[in-house]
């Protein structure tokens, strides 16, 4: 049976711990993280990973972009510590 395809927020959760939003979509925040250091384009990475098409709606694209990215690298300097102390949220 297929995954069920995620629904990508315009901006994910601003919380100070980790959230069931933040759990089902860490896989997205690494792809992101992996297509910033390799200097990806916002079109492509709109495209593939986000399902935005930039060129039509670039500035939804940068701000839905901008905003999980931002919340990737929180989940790497502050999150992952709230995963060790009280695990995934269920």
């Amino acid at each position: 049976m297929p995954a069920t395809p995620l629904t990508i927020a315009d901006a994910p959760p601003n919380d100070a711990a980790v959230t069931v939003y933040d759990r089902d979509h860490f896989k997205l925040y690494m792809r992101l993280l992996d297509a910033n250091d390799a200097g990806a384009s916002l079109e492509e990475v709109s495209s593939v990973l986000l399902g935005i098409d930039a060129k039509a709606e670039p500035e939804r694209a940068r701000r839905v972009h901008d905003s999980h990215l931002s919340r990737a690298r929180w989940m790497t300097e502050q999150g992952y510590r709230d995963i060790l102390r009280n695990g995934l949220p269920l």
